[in-house]
């Protein structure tokens, strides 16, 4: 009998950014973690209300913002699929983003960001930490 291929079950490989999640969940102040995950790419879902001009614009991204149960907000990004398969089955549209660059745009107003929330290692960020702990210079 052969096994499908879609066989969500099987253990994923773990990419650099969720080991330097692990590793900052362990060690908070771990710059070279940090380093890590702000050298990293990650995925950020297409709002649904977003054009699709908007959505394949190279040069800017279209945030989704929640708003969480005390009227905080947050934009989730993913270190993989499956992360965001996990939280978000229904995003259709994501954007692969270099968290740093991502960073060094980061909004100033109380704008949270959360990387793989439902995972073990997810990781929240207030826009302060957002700012001085993942943004690197565009180059």
């Amino acid at each position: 009998m052969d096994t499908p291929s879609n066989d969500n079950t099987a253990p994923q490989a773990v990419t650099p950014a969720q080991e330097a999640l692990t590793t900052i969940a362990l060690h908070t102040g771990d710059p070279g973690a940090y380093d890590t995950l702000a050298g990293s790419d990650v995925l950020v879902p297409v709002p649904d209300d977003a054009s699709e001009e908007d959505a394949s614009d190279p040069t800017a991204v279209a945030l989704p913002v929640l708003e969480q149960a005390g009227g905080e907000q947050v934009v989730p990004v993913f270190t993989s699929e499956v992360e965001m398969a996990d939280l978000l089955p229904f995003v259709s549209r994501y954007r692969l983003v270099p968290l740093g660059a991502l960073a060094s745009q980061w909004p100033e107003t109380e704008l949270s960001l959360t990387i793989d929330a439902s995972s073990p290692h997810g990781l929240t960020l207030d826009s302060q930490g957002v700012r001085t702990l993942l943004a690197r210079p565009q180059g």
